[in-house]
């Protein structure tokens, strides 16, 4: 059985060339949505998946827009407006030292350094310089920002996630 693995939906068509948007919550767009990758659209009501492969890619904020090989007019892509988007864990990469995949992050839990549970990991945001973590919490939810100073240690393998809370990350009802 293969495991998939989301990497955005298609919300709306641009042009008339059959390109369609997409908001992308993938580690690495510029690769995952390379010409040539192959993308497998999941119809909402059937859950059938058909391959499309990608032969144009653009970022326009917060989209990005794609062009598939088989597929070259707007009548002919409207179809998928609301198709989420996999990809199969075999085309995923190996990743270096201290990278890690969304999915390896998200429903992690996430412990101070004293031990405490703050709660787990639900989103991943990627507004600019770096990544940020939407951590759910049994009160507001907690933005901490991926970077050495909060981020200590990540195991992936027990899906916990150490932090260090610099002043003003949390308020005092959490």
């Amino acid at each position: 059985m293969t495991d998939w693995y989301y990497v955005g939906k298609i919300v709306n068509t641009r042009g008339i060339k059959g390109e369609v948007k997409v908001i992308s919550e993938t580690d690495f767009p510029e690769q995952r949505f390379a010409n040539g990758a192959i993308l497998y659209a999941e119809d909402p009501k059937t859950h059938r998946r058909q391959p499309l492969t990608v032969t144009g890619f653009q970022s326009r904020k917060p989209f990005v827009c794609l062009t598939f090989a088989e597929y070259d007019s707007i009548n002919e892509v409207e179809k998928f407006k609301g198709h989420s988007l996999f990809v199969p864990h075999d085309q995923l990469q190996a990743l270096g030292n201290d990278e890690f995949y969304y999915h390896e992050i998200i429903g992690a839990d996430v412990y101070t350094e004293d031990g405490r549970l703050l709660g787990s990991v639900k989103e991943i945001l990627s507004p600019g310089a770096n990544d940020v973590w939407v951590v759910k919490t049994s009160g507001k939810d907690i933005l901490l920002p991926y970077i050495k100073d909060v981020v200590k240690t990540i195991d992936v393998a027990k899906r916990k996630i150490i932090v260090h809370l610099i002043p003003g990350l949390i308020d005092d009802e959490n």
